[in-house]
């Protein structure tokens, strides 16, 4: 219940949700005939819009949150295990596996799989997560068929399907692993977040950033109201949320 109560709260403090309920605040307003109020309300609802759904915009504060840790361009030989953090999916048998998971979710496992190729099949690869709130199949499941497919040996697959956010994450790999050294590898832009739920289980994983969807070298300044900036703020605010409850957390 505290799982989906987080959810849901987070889910309406996102840009695009806060920028509808600033519409709605003002339609109130001029309902009651507050008009100077009003116009300030849709004035800076406007403004709202624009910046969040503005790529330049976006990527300013979302470089930050991706560039705190280096890629790991090569994998140490010493280490065992490789542990890829869960996304999102949908089970659809219809549809090949790829399609099933999230472009995140492919992308961080795909990162896995490269890493593990350096370590020339001397490495376990763990997956993880439970099969969300609808779902019938556990997502760590579904991150296994897409390794199988690729290639990993089922002996090399260390499956963890109970974890339902990264903190239980991090309590999973303390059980599964104590001391060893391993690599950590999720989303550039959540690997800040990750790290600490995994320091404070005394653990220091090797981080390895993937995912990353911020650009600065070339930045389009005519791409305005883009679909794919007001997701990249979704990310941006739902990493700061997700930091900010850390720190009331004391983690």
């Amino acid at each position: 219940m505290d799982l989906l109560l987080k959810k849901i709260v987070s889910m309406f403090l996102m840009p695009l949700p806060l920028g509808v309920l600033f519409i709605v605040l003002a339609f109130i307003l001029l309902y009651k005939h507050q008009l100077q109020k009003a116009r300030f309300v849709l004035l800076f609802t406007v403004v709202w819009v624009f910046l969040f759904s503005y790529n330049p915009f976006v990527d300013l504060m979302l470089k930050p949150l991706e560039s705190k840790y280096p890629t790991l361009h090569l994998a140490p030989q010493e280490m065992k295990y490789i542990y890829v953090l869960g996304h999102g999916h949908s089970t659809d048998g219809h549809q090949p596996i790829t399609s099933q998971l999230t472009q995140t979710a492919v992308v961080r496992l795909n990162e896995g799989i490269r890493l593990y190729e350096q370590l020339q099949g001397n490495a376990k690869l763990i997956v993880s997560g439970y099969s969300g709130l609808y779902d019938p199949t556990p997502h760590a499941l579904m991150q296994e068929k897409l390794a199988l497919a690729l290639g990993v040996p089922q002996a090399h697959l260390i499956l963890r399907p109970h974890p339902r956010d990264t903190q239980e994450e991090a309590l999973a790999a303390k059980k599964l692993l104590g001391e060893a050294p391993f690599i950590l590898v999720t989303s550039a832009s959540h690997m800040n977040r990750a790290m600490k739920f995994f320091a404070s289980q005394g653990l220091a994983p090797l981080p390895a950033p993937t995912n990353h969807l911020a650009s600065l070298a070339h930045p389009d300044y005519t791409d305005f109201f883009s679909s794919r900036a007001l997701m990249k703020s979704h990310i941006v605010f739902h990493e700061y949320l997700g930091m900010l409850w850390q720190k009331i957390k004391g983690i």
